[in-house]
């Protein structure tokens, strides 16, 4: 978060997940042009959604708005908290020896109930601008890495469903489909019905 912006993490009104298959899901987002308090309105609303839904990070499309901006709360690999906001993100993976990939399971809160495996780089360097335009940079290690890149693909049109294997996403989509009744159709402004333990235990963005 920038220093010279007040406190964006409160303050916001809930509102309702936007779900896979919803055009704006698989489209590549408008850059933000305008860093005003439109901005800042819909930044502290995918904060409040985000907590919310128990997300570690959202992006502007998960709200049904085509903007490239997204939001995070999420450890690193040393369980180092970090919050904040990216504009215009850009994503640089490390190449060759550097390369290590994590193979976690990955969910997803605009497809919710489903996880699998997906293997990404454990580091990755997120370039943008917080809310006043400034220039920004996060080095992201963990399921901080995992996150950038996993909000980054949101906003380029990306659902991690596309980076599975067609196996992979069926298993996924069969998760989903046993566990949607427990989601309102405008979750999270309405709870979940039902949180199983396993289902409550995992990192979903």
């Amino acid at each position: 978060m920038s220093s010279t912006s007040t406190d964006l993490t409160t303050g916001g009104t809930v509102l309702p997940i936007t779900r896979w298959g919803t055009p704006v899901m698989h489209e590549r987002t408008k850059p933000v042009t305008d860093f005003d308090d439109e901005l800042r309105t819909l930044v502290r609303d995918m904060f409040a959604t985000m907590a919310a839904a128990e997300g570690v990070g959202l992006a502007a499309t998960q709200v049904g708005v085509g903007l490239s901006v997204f939001v995070y709360d999420c450890p690193d690999e040393d369980e180092v908290r970090h919050v904040g906001v990216v504009c215009n993100p850009e994503v640089t993976l490390p190449e060759g020896k550097d390369r290590r990939l994590d193979a976690s399971d990955e969910g997803c809160l605009s497809f919710p109930g489903g996880y699998q495996p997906l293997p990404r780089p454990d580091l990755a360097t997120c370039r943008g601008q917080d809310v006043d335009g400034n220039d920004i940079e996060i080095v992201g290690t963990g399921i901080l890495a995992r996150c950038l890149q996993h909000e980054t693909d949101h906003l380029n049109g990306t659902v991690f469903g596309d980076r599975l294997s067609a196996r992979s996403r069926k298993k996924l989509s069969q998760q989903h489909e046993k566990l949607a009744p427990n989601y309102p159709d405008d979750w999270p402004v309405s709870p979940r019905l039902v949180a199983g333990a396993e289902e409550s235990a995992r990192v979903t963005e």
